[in-house]
């Protein structure tokens, strides 16, 4: 079976359309901040993208609108800010910017799987080092199911051999957060059987800067275990 790529990146960005910017007045600082996107998340997905010749899709609004990357009923649905609107002016949100961007990645998805294609899906994400003054003891992340076979030994070999390419960075299965939480990834493994889909969410700190050496080999660390992955007999 042959293999393919996809790329998302649910917190490219921290723009609020003009119909809700006034939810925000005076709330730049925080819409610039970790809570309203994920800073260098987009540059990781664009290289990777670019130089894996593979669909990236990528959110538009900021996370504190309306967040592309939790369940709809999930608490953190909407931000203490989206939670001031209407429930109509919600139902909006939802259907201008969440229900087509997550429908354009399941039919991504489906598209290839229905080519009889295995699809690694990447969701490039960025987290805070320090949260709740708390340091995170990580600089990568990769998150997956356990309970998914082949989720779960790509991973391995994933962590493996960044650590062995980037040994200047710390990275870690499941950490800052579990592969299995509420999430896009989770949602699509409920639709697609482990032999079809792989979905895997790749967290970076977020001080890590394209400009920095270790962001470039890190960069083409997964660029290397993605291919292999592409070219691999299923």
């Amino acid at each position: 079976m042959k293999r393919d790529i996809v790329i998302t990146c649910e917190h490219a960005s921290c723009d609020v359309p003009p119909k809700f910017k006034s939810l925000f007045r005076g709330q730049r600082q925080v819409l610039r901040s970790h809570r309203g996107y994920d800073p260098n998340a987009i540059e990781l997905a664009v290289e990777l993208a670019t130089r894996l010749k593979c669909k990236l899709l990528q959110g538009s609004v900021s996370r504190l609108l309306v967040e592309l990357n939790r369940s709809i009923g999930h608490r953190a649905l909407f931000s203490e800010f989206a939670r001031a609107l209407s429930e109509p002016e919600q139902l909006e949100l939802l259907n201008t910017y969440y229900i087509p961007y997550r429908a354009a990645v399941e039919d991504e998805i489906r598209s290839r799987i229905r080519k009889r294609r295995t699809v690694l899906h990447l969701s490039i994400h960025t987290f805070t080092p320090i949260l709740d003054g708390k340091p995170r003891i990580a600089d990568v992340g990769l998150l997956f199911d356990p309970a998914r076979e082949q989720e779960a030994s790509l991973m391995q070999t994933w962590q493996r051999e960044v650590s062995k390419r980037v040994p200047e960075l710390r990275t870690r299965r499941n950490y800052p957060y579990h592969g299995r939480s509420d999430g896009l990834t989770t949602d699509l493994r409920s639709k697609f059987a482990d032999a079809e889909y792989l979905g895997i969410e790749i967290e970076v700190r977020n001080s890590l800067v394209p400009s920095k050496v270790a962001w470039k080999k890190l960069a083409a660390a997964f660029e290397s275990l993605a291919s292999q992955f592409r070219t691999s007999n299923g």
